[in-house]
């Protein structure tokens, strides 16, 4: 921690302007600073001389964030962007060794990632490996930042929102651990040209909207890259563009500041007063703060002298932050100019020393590797001295520096193979490699869900009851029952999305619950799914459980990024360290036209790993499934049947107890022939064939499978092809999309081809959008008839009927 420096005498300022300052917090902030600078230059010489792979810095940013980070309090919440160390540093979150054990992607010593993201992107422990929540209102909270520029916006605004929850819930404002009584402001960091992405004003909007506490800081240092701000911004200003979202006497709104990035005095006074309003009155501000520098260009890919005139370089020298701050400093304070130089060659030693520091600890283990490796591979020598290979690989691993473990394993791999090709066993390269490889997946092939207690696919099935005179009820009313007692007994959960609140969602799931319930807990929101799903992230981050409502599943891709950048890699990218337990409510499959029949699976198949992806067939599965995910600390996509809310199903009489087991299908209609396999909409199709089947001397397995991600977990779809020896696998996605998905799963990971006594077949929908009305449907979707001529051809072994 960079402390406030001891001096003989308590110095004044001859400025009454910096009354606010003493010279021993000016003296700490500048060395924080220096300190901040030097980790920037020094990690761009780790990687240019090869050390490391790529890195970015802070360098010209140090000055505001130095200011902002005085005005974050613990409790808060920090979502930033890579350019963050300088406020991560001065909250003592950060220093040398760790910046350079993160810029190495040291799995063991990277404290914010465990070596999974690039450097620069900080994050704090927020839940534990049992999945219970730390405290988050006595630490500072930096939540995972992303490379994808605006990613941190959206959850940026569900943090935020999260405090006016606990604000206005009775029951959440005794929940101390996640809250000081909705006092915390929530910083949202990005650079000016992050501006140009349209969740950028989106997010400003809803924030107006919402009236949260949260600061979005701009740091504008007139480039994207390369590319200047004319080519980002209308009239190239920020903030005289977003003029139109100004609070004023009669409007709600947001507070608007503008400030210089060099100017030290001024912007610890707008960060102090600006922040301090937020937190006292929920208004939302934007802090422009222009005339960053970037003196080493965007990172280590490039120099900005390609695109930067010598007039603009020569500028960002004469107003770079750290020489107009020591400037300011020997102009307004009675200080010796030795004072700061010993400052600024102090900052060199301590970041050299952690570098240096960072270096041992990442490579001493390799080295201790390799040690472990060369008596090995001499013992091995001198048993089979007549090969060749032997003498030559001995030599290359006693005079080569291994940099990686996965270099030195690849290594030992092509020695094993060699003597693998000769039927000659190595047992103790063998366990060697093992644990190696061992060691790799530990650090890098895990956390991609919660692996505790608190796991979805720990939670334990309980059966749906149903009373003997079991009324009954269009599907929706099932999820209306479901909802009601929910809302009723965990005050923790919230819904919102696009005409969810006032008149209960499109399908009427939540009808009549909002004016039961309460607006702040039931609500509408605006056409906006990005915001939608980032309030979900940003809630679920603090311990609530936010179902964010997307519309329909063909608006999904409104949401791709967050779901895909954010949700899905935030327990892996911190290393089990942060969580989001989130659940996107959705509906698909077939209905009418291009975009309300979609089934686009194979699209959150691809990119949702890390995300659990349900399909209940039915909304009484739905119920069960919702039950199943609030008692984990997963998120999840449900997907329910948009043909079904009107179809009759029977009232459970334990609906808010009831769980479905998350990858374990169901055998509908067991058979000895053929395996079917299907889900969702389409299966209420495959099952009225399969029944027409069965009069024609036909048996079919019909299998749901419930759920796509997980898959199958206990091999039922592979036992039941063991027994009928063929498979057909049924949906209404495009061709090669999940159907294909699943068949890798059965055939490939289940090993079911060894069973097979005709080839597996798929049946989906046609590579086009599907067409509008029945028609349409028939030639674009699986139909009837279509499924029950494809499963008898498979059986009867025609090719066709």
């Amino acid at each position: 921690m960079i402390k406030k420096r001891n001096m003989k005498t308590k110095l004044k300022s001859f400025d009454e302007d910096t009354n606010h300052l003493d010279i021993e917090e000016v003296l700490a902030d500048f060395e924080l600073a220096c300190v901040s600078r030097e980790m920037s230059l020094l990690m761009r010489k780790e990687v240019l001389t090869g050390k490391a792979k790529f890195g970015i810095g802070g360098a010209g940013k140090e000055l505001p964030l130095i200011a902002a980070a005085k005005s974050f309090e613990k409790g808060d919440y920090w979502a930033g962007y890579y350019r963050d160390q300088t406020a991560i540093l001065a909250k003592d979150l950060l220093n040398p060794r760790k910046y350079f054990s993160a810029l190495y992607g040291d799995a063991i010593n990277d404290e914010y990632s465990g070596g999974r993201q690039m450097n620069n992107h900080f994050a704090t422990q927020m839940i534990d490996p049992e999945g219970n929540w730390l405290d988050q209102s006595e630490q500072y909270n930096v939540t995972a930042p992303m490379a994808s520029l605006a990613s941190n916006v959206p959850r940026a605004l569900g943090l935020a929102l999260a405090t006016k929850s606990y604000q206005s819930n009775d029951y959440l404002r005794n929940q101390s651990n996640f809250s000081k009584r909705g006092n915390e402001v929530t910083f949202c960091i990005v650079g000016d040209a992050t501006t140009a992405e349209g969740v950028f004003f989106e997010s400003v909007n809803a924030a107006g909207i919402m009236q949260i506490p949260i600061a979005f800081i701009i740091l504008d240092d007139g480039y994207g890259i390369s590319v200047p701000t004319s080519y980002q911004t209308t009239k190239g200003d920020i903030s005289k563009v977003l003029k139109g979202f100004q609070a004023n006497e009669h409007e709600k709104g947001l507070d608007i500041y503008t400030g210089l990035a060099w100017d030290y005095n001024n912007l610890v006074k707008l960060f102090d007063n600006g922040i301090s309003k937020i937190r006292e009155t929920n208004i939302p501000a934007i802090f422009h703060i222009k005339e960053c520098t970037q003196p080493q260009g965007h990172s280590t890919s490039g120099s900005h002298q390609r695109y930067k005139s010598k007039e603009r370089l020569q500028w960002e020298a004469e107003f770079d932050g750290l020489s107009k701050l020591k400037s300011w400093i020997l102009d307004t304070f009675n200080v010796d100019p030795d004072v700061l130089t010993k400052i600024e060659k102090s900052a060199k030693e301590s970041v050299n020393k952690g570098k240096n520091k960072a270096w041992k600890m990442y490579t001493e283990p390799i080295a201790k590797a390799k040690a472990e490796l060369i008596p090995i591979i001499e013992n091995l020598a001198s048993v089979y001295h007549h090969y060749d290979f032997l003498p030559l690989a001995l030599t290359k691993l006693k005079k080569e520096v291994f940099a990686d473990n996965s270099e030195l394993i690849a290594f030992a791999e092509r020695i094993k193979f060699n003597f693998s090709t000769k039927d000659i066993k190595t047992e103790a390269l063998d366990e060697w490699i093992h644990n190696h490889h061992s060691f790799i997946k530990e650090n890098f092939n895990t956390h991609l869900l919660h692996q505790g207690p608190k796991s979805a696919l720990l939670v334990p099935p309980i059966e749906v009851e149903f009373d003997e005179d079991a009324e009954e009820v269009p599907g929706f009313q099932i999820l209306n029952a479901y909802f009601d007692q929910l809302f009723k007994k965990d005050p923790r959960v919230y819904a919102f999305g696009e005409d969810v609140g006032k008149i209960g969602d499109v399908n009427q799931a939540f009808s009549g619950l909002q004016l039961k319930y309460g607006e702040d807990r039931i609500f509408d929101t605006g056409i906006r799914e990005w915001t939608i799903v980032g309030q979900g992230i940003g809630m679920a981050m603090r311990g609530l459980r936010p179902i964010a409502e997307i519309q329909y599943l063909d608006y999904l891709p409104y949401a791709f990024s967050p779901l895909s950048d954010d949700l899905a890699t935030l327990h892996y990218r911190t290393n089990g360290k942060q969580s989001a337990p989130a659940i996107i409510r959705t509906r698909g499959h077939r209905l009418e036209g291009i975009w309300h029949s979609g089934s686009p699976m194979a699209m959150l198949l691809g990119a949702m790993r890390g995300i659990h992806v349900l399909v209940p067939r039915n909304m009484t599965q739905a119920a069960g499934m919702y039950n199943t995910l609030l008692k984990s600390v997963d998120p999840a996509i449900i997907v329910e049947c948009l043909n079904g809310y009107r179809v009759k199903e029977k009232m459970p009489s334990n609906i808010g107890e009831y769980c479905i087991s998350l990858g374990v299908p169901e055998i509908l209609i067991p058979g000895e022939e053929v395996t079917v396999v299907s889900y969702g909409s389409t299966l209420r199709l495959v099952e009225r064939a399969c029944l027409r089947l069965q009069e024609f001397g036909i048996s079919p397995e019909l299998i749901d499978v419930q759920t796509l991600l997980p898959f199958d977990l206990e091999h039922v779809i592979g036992a039941s092809i063991k027994k009928t020896n063929r498979v057909i696998f049924i949906d209404e996605d495009l061709p090669g999309g999940a159907t294909a998905f699943m068949m890798q799963e059965v055939i490939e990971k289940q090993k079911a081809y060894y069973h097979l006594d005709r080839p597996p077949a798929t049946l989906t929908a046609k590579a086009h959008r599907p067409a509008y009305g029945n028609d349409g449907d028939y030639a674009s979707k699986p139909n009837e008839e279509e499924i029950f001529k494809a499963i008898y051809n498979l059986v009867r072994e025609k090719e066709n009927i």
